[in-house]
């Protein structure tokens, strides 16, 4: 396509569920530094020190259980499970086959699980829940920063620019938006607090362990 192509898509792409194609994503602005999701290994190195290995909650290294997932998006356990069993969002990292396996969620599986509670609560039907899940998980982790769900509660449409979330807008009906790169930063942020388990060596890295406080609550209630 040329440059001079006036047929460009350019406005807010609804994500519709007989669509068999991936919706258009376009870069519409840079992230200010610091803002685009870090993922992966990070050395922080001092001077006259051997560089030591630095591990953000993002990490694809670190994997967090269901009480720690269910804790950090906000939804109950019931919710996850069954979640999981009709394959709206199984754990990326290990399921629960075979029986017994505890079940693993990626920082990915998260994040997608709170903005799931989140278009369930703004009524938006289960048909294009599932859409919008699927089309996150084919979206890179750097494309994060710039990404915004509107919906109406009756469609989903995925935003990549300031004005395209305005276009909506001057719609005149109501709309409610999910700035995803937001919701990734203020995941890490609770997951950085909570129990995780490395994903290479099965080590557990301890923090605030959910599944520990719930045991707790219910000793004290004795």
């Amino acid at each position: 396509m040329s440059s001079g192509d006036e047929s460009a898509v350019s406005g807010p792409c609804a994500l519709h569920p007989r669509r068999g194609d991936r919706p258009l994503v376009g870069r519409a602005w840079d992230a200010p530094a610091g803002e685009v999701p870090r993922v992966g290994r990070f050395p922080a190195v001092q001077a006259g020190q051997p560089a030591i290995e630095r591990i953000t909650p993002a990490s694809d290294l670190l994997g967090y259980r269901g009480p720690t997932a269910c804790a950090a998006a906000g939804i109950t356990y019931r919710q996850l499970d069954y979640w999981a069993r009709t394959g709206l969002l199984e754990p990326s990292v290990r399921t629960a086959y075979p029986t017994g396996a505890q079940r693993l969620y990626s920082f990915r599986d998260v994040l997608v699980l709170k903005i799931v509670k989140r278009l369930l609560d703004a009524g938006v039907s289960l048909q294009n829940i599932r859409v919008a899940v699927t089309h996150l998980q084919s979206t890179e982790p750097a494309d994060f920063a710039q990404l915004t769900l509107m919906s109406d509660g009756a469609t989903v449409y995925e935003c990549t620019s300031p004005q395209q979330v305005v276009d909506l807008l001057k719609g005149g009906q109501g709309m409610f938006g999910i700035a995803v790169g937001v919701v990734w930063r203020e995941l890490e942020a609770v997951l950085g607090r909570l129990h995780a388990e490395r994903t290479d060596t099965g080590e557990t890295l301890i923090g605030h362990d959910p599944a520990d406080e719930l045991a707790q609550r219910r000793n004290r209630a004795v």
